[in-house]
């Protein structure tokens, strides 16, 4: 049995280095830089980091600081920042070509985006709830018809 990485806490963790898309690259190749699994940046700064990192085409690492965000944040707003990072992990399966796994993680955040309604109808931090969702079925729309979404299309504002 091939032992894995731990890391201090004995939890799985990969130290592979990954490329741009997330997947794993052979022990000692050169690879994109990873995000700190304890990650933990107050919510504007993680929008901003995650923005950066999709402008910059890198939606796997997109994901990873909205996951964070998502597993650090106050249980009252999770199910947003899981949809942020659902999102992000959809953008990531169409840029590794995998139209399946794209759709199914486009509308789990399009899903989830759609349920979450603050008490005062005003999403945090400015996110974009509504034109998210509209981008996200517009890519959703894309794939149905068959059609790779060009690169431009996968930078979705996170902020309004």
């Amino acid at each position: 049995m091939v032992e894995r990485d731990r890391d201090d806490a004995g939890r799985a963790r990969s130290t592979r280095p990954r490329d741009r898309l997330g997947r794993p690259l052979p022990p000692g190749s050169a690879g994109v830089a990873r995000i700190p699994d304890d990650l933990n940046l107050p919510p504007q700064q993680t929008l901003t980091f995650a923005q950066q990192l999709l402008d910059d085409g890198l939606a796997f690492n997109a994901h990873e600081v909205l996951e964070a965000a998502w597993k650090n944040g106050p249980f009252a707003e999770r199910m947003l920042w899981q949809a942020l990072a659902q999102f992000a992990v959809g953008l990531t399966h169409i840029q590794r070509g995998n139209p399946k796994g794209a759709r199914t993680l486009l509308d789990r955040a399009v899903t989830r985006l759609a349920a979450y309604r603050p008490e005062d109808d005003r999403v945090p931090y400015g996110i974009d709830r509504v034109g998210l969702i509209a981008h996200a079925e517009s890519l959703l729309a894309t794939l149905d018809a068959g059609v790779e979404p060009a690169a431009d299309n996968l930078k979705p504002r996170l902020r309004g």
